[in-house]
């Protein structure tokens, strides 16, 4: 197993097989799902495949969403990480690098999306030396926004894509 990142209060490692249940837990709940567009899942084959593809990320890019799991217990609360957005387009970007992240809701509000977030940040700038991390969102999803906002992304402009509105958002180094 590979550990990326640490902070005061968690790990960020790669995902792993041996995740699916906490990926179902994440998933599954339309709450965590509300500003994301697509529906909960319903099985855990849905969450193995999603763990394959993710793992497919990392031999392809060498990089990926991360498990955040907590330091003290070990326990999987969600996932976080750079994601090379280089199969399709996005608000005209390709090649591009895009920060992402999604929490249990269990675990919302405690500051974790923010320790995690801004750890990558610095990951992507210090360890990868990327010159650019994007990121897109709901505009309604002011959670997610005030964390971006707090790592130092900027609001650039709303698009439409497939008839949503997302904000779209960035950082230079």
């Amino acid at each position: 197993m590979k550990i990326f990142i640490e902070t005061k209060r968690l790990i960020l490692r790669e995902i792993l097989p041996s995740d699916a249940s906490g990926m179902f837990a994440l998933d599954s709940n339309e709450n965590v799902l509300q500003y994301i567009g697509i529906q909960p899942i319903t099985t855990l084959d849905e969450c193995r495949k999603t763990i394959r593809l993710i793992r497919d990320q990392y031999v392809r890019n060498g990089i990926g969403r991360w498990a955040v799991v907590l330091k003290e217990s070990s326990e999987f609360i969600g996932w976080a990480g750079l994601k090379l957005v280089d199969e399709m387009t996005v608000n005209n970007h390709r090649n591009h690098y895009d920060l992402g992240y999604r929490f249990i809701e269990k675990f919302w509000g405690q500051g974790y999306g923010y320790e995690a977030a801004q750890a990558i940040v610095d990951f992507g700038f210090q360890t990868l030396n990327i010159s650019k991390i994007y990121a897109y969102l709901d505009p309604h999803n002011i959670g997610s926004k005030r964390i971006l906002e707090k790592c130092g992304l900027g609001y650039v402009e709303t698009f439409e894509e497939d008839g949503d509105l997302f904000d779209w958002m960035e950082i230079q180094k």
